[in-house]
C-alpha cells in the first residue's frame, strides 16, 4: 500500500522534461492569422496545436458577450463590442470587462501549461492593451517564442470583414494602432501583398535561422521603463 501511494505521488509530481515550442501570431482581426496557422500545421513536420483568443471568446456565457452593453452589467464584464469613432471614421471597438480579463489571464496560463507538457503551439491573438503583451512576457518566462507580426492593408481587411459573417465592420481599424504599437517581432509577413505560402515560407525560414529573440528585447525594454 506505502509503495502504491509513493508511485502515485511521483505520478503526481512529475513535469514533463520536453518543453514545447511557441510560435505567436499577432494582428488584427481579419488580418489572416487563422489562415497562417493552418498552413504552418501542414508545412511543419512536427505537431503544432492551434490556439485561438477566439476559441475561448466563443466559449463564454452569451450574456457576457455584449453588444455596446451598459456598464456594471454582464455584457460590459465580458467582452464588450462598442461602436465607437475616430477622426469622424465609424469603427468597433473591443473592450474586456473584469470576467474578460479574468479569462484572458487563465488562457494565456493554459497555454504555458500544453508547453510544460510539451506541445508545441501556434497563438492566434490580437494585443489589444499593453497590459495583454506584458502578461504574455511573464506567462511565457523561459519558453523558446517566434513572435510573428501579421499585417494587412485596410483596405484588403476591410473587403474581408465585409464577405465574412459575424465580423463587425470597422473592427481591425479599432485596434490597429495598438496592436503593433510595441514594434518588435522575429518576423512580419503581409498577407495583403504575399500569397500564404510565402508567409508560411517567411516564419520557417526565421525559425530555422534560431530561436525567437523578440520576447527578450520587449522584456528589456519593459525593464528599463
Amino acid at each position: 500500500m506505502f509503495l502504491k501511494l509513493c508511485q502515485h505521488s511521483l505520478f503526481l509530481t512529475h513535469k514533463c522534461t520536453v518543453t514545447g515550442k511557441i510560435i505567436f501570431l499577432n494582428g488584427t482581426s481579419s488580418a489572416g492569422k487563422t489562415t497562417l496557422s493552418k498552413g504552418l500545421q501542414q508545412a511543419l513536420p512536427e505537431c503544432w496545436q492551434h490556439v485561438a483568443l477566439d476559441q475561448f471568446r466563443d466559449g463564454l456565457p452569451d450574456k457576457y458577450r455584449g453588444l455596446n452593453a451598459p456598464a456594471n452589467t454582464t455584457g460590459a464584464l465580458g467582452l464588450n463590442v462598442i461602436p465607437d469613432a475616430r477622426n469622424g471614421q465609424p469603427f468597433t471597438r473591443i473592450h474586456f470587462g473584469e470576467d474578460g480579463h479574468t479569462l484572458l489571464r487563465g488562457m494565456r496560463r493554459a497555454m504555458r501549461a500544453l508547453v510544460d507538457e510539451g506541445v508545441n503551439i501556434i497563438i492566434d491573438d490580437i494585443i489589444l492593451e499593453p497590459d495583454f503583451l506584458n502578461d504574455y512576457l511573464d506567462a511565457f518566462d523561459g519558453c523558446e517564442v517566434w513572435f510573428v507580426g501579421v499585417r494587412c492593408d485596410l483596405a484588403t481587411i476591410e473587403e474581408r470583414e465585409q464577405a465574412r459573417l459575424g465580423r463587425f465592420p470597422g473592427t481591425a481599424f479599432g485596434h490597429s494602432e495598438i496592436c503593433h504599437a510595441h514594434g518588435i517581432y522575429d518576423v512580419e509577413v503581409d498577407t495583403g501583398s504575399s500569397d500564404p505560402e510565402h508567409c508560411v515560407e517567411d516564419v520557417i525560414s526565421r525559425m530555422s535561422e534560431g530561436p525567437g529573440a523578440a520576447f527578450g528585447r520587449l522584456r528589456e525594454q519593459l525593464g528599463s521603463q
